[in-house]
């Protein structure tokens, strides 16, 4: 039976409701000067499968009854639609049930299953540990949850998927509750330990605060990303900061609403013209409005300005897809039983076949 999954919890609704109360006035990025004409275009383009995150307070539950993985034809699916990327959401202790210990056979495989059929459909898999900087509960950087935990995870997930080139690390799903400096620290922990194993893969990082564009300068949770962030190293010289952004009043993705028919190439102009300032890439792992004339609009000013921005946008997963989520759900773009497209999938793919690779 189908169980509603906690991707907005009430403490993250409450949460920003929080940081809105506090944000301090922001004064628009001045945009610097846009991209060259020649640019090559975005490379990873596609959707969020989900499921396999789903019951997260049901660890580590049974597969198909509390949680699931992606079926093959989900992935042919889309890339039928042009879409190359997929981000694969998943829990930290479903795949490491013990802080430092070995990580689970079962988890392992069933991710390695995501990635063959990824890789039969030319598709890049993003490995998404979808856990907001906590571990049960536990928040990252406690004496519960030393950052140092984070590391140890992706080293070894780093040594499983190290001598592929399909894979992208995504380094955690929307950290919260942890400072930004905290943050970095347990980021550039983590970049330091995949780089050891003599994985080049690209790993994407976000920021803390649910890693909103909107807010990627904003002090109203302390130091901001902007500043925290702009101090990381890869080794390997092959990273990308992650941001997400939806577009009703908080933010939050609750809503079935966008504000104006301009908001979403609006709020990602602050965190573009960072990425642009600091000679960074930037990735958007989730994003998502409804089907009505407004949110269409948006939607596709959105998508146009990463393209034209491409000189540091890499590219996009729309949030979501996957065959647990409900008819009813305003974002749920997983084709109908009888394989019909959901009507943003016109959007959607109409961006996603035009995109370079």
């Amino acid at each position: 039976m189908f169980r509603t999954p906690p991707h907005f919890p009430r403490l993250r609704i409450a949460a920003l409701a929080l940081t809105l109360l506090a944000a301090t006035p922001l004064v628009q990025a001045k945009e610097p000067p846009g991209p060259k004409k020649d640019t090559a275009g975005l490379k990873y383009v596609g959707v969020n499968l989900s499921g396999a995150e789903f019951n997260s307070r049901k660890k580590p539950g049974t597969l198909f009854k509390d949680y699931t993985y992606p079926a093959a034809s989900d992935f042919s699916y889309f890339a039928g639609k042009g879409m190359n990327t997929i981000r694969l959401p998943f829990l930290w202790e479903r795949v490491q049930p013990e802080l430092n210990g070995q990580l689970d056979q079962a988890q392992l495989g069933l991710i390695k299953k995501s990635l063959e059929a990824a890789k039969a459909n030319k598709q890049y898999l993003i490995l998404d540990l979808h856990n907001y900087a906590t571990y049960n509960g536990k928040r990252i950087g406690t004496s519960d949850v030393p950052a140092g935990a984070l590391a140890d995870l992706w080293r070894r997930l780093a040594l499983e998927f190290k001598d592929d080139k399909a894979v992208i690390f995504g380094l955690m799903n929307e950290p919260n509750g942890i400072s930004a400096p905290d943050w970095a620290n347990a980021a550039q922990g983590a970049i330091n330990a995949i780089r050891k194993t003599g994985a080049k893969n690209l790993i994407l990082v976000p920021g803390t605060a649910y890693t909103g564009a909107h807010s990627w300068r904003s002090t109203s949770y302390g130091v901001s990303n902007a500043k925290a962030l702009e101090i990381l190293k890869d080794p390997g010289n092959n990273l990308a900061f992650e941001a997400h952004q939806y577009l009703d009043k908080d933010y939050s993705g609750t809503k079935p609403v966008c504000t104006s028919d301009s908001v979403g190439q609006e709020k990602l102009q602050g965190f573009t013209s960072w990425l642009r300032e600091n000679k960074q890439k930037g990735f958007l792992g989730e994003f998502a409005t409804a089907n009505n004339p407004v949110c269409d609009k948006a939607l596709e000013g959105m998508l146009t300005y990463m393209e034209k921005n491409s000189d540091v946008w890499l590219g996009w997963t729309w949030w979501a897809a996957g065959a647990w989520w409900k008819p009813d759900y305003p974002f749920n773009v997983q084709p109908g039983k009888d394989g019909s497209d959901k009507p943003q999938m016109a959007i959607l793919s109409k961006y996603a076949r035009r995109a370079g690779r």
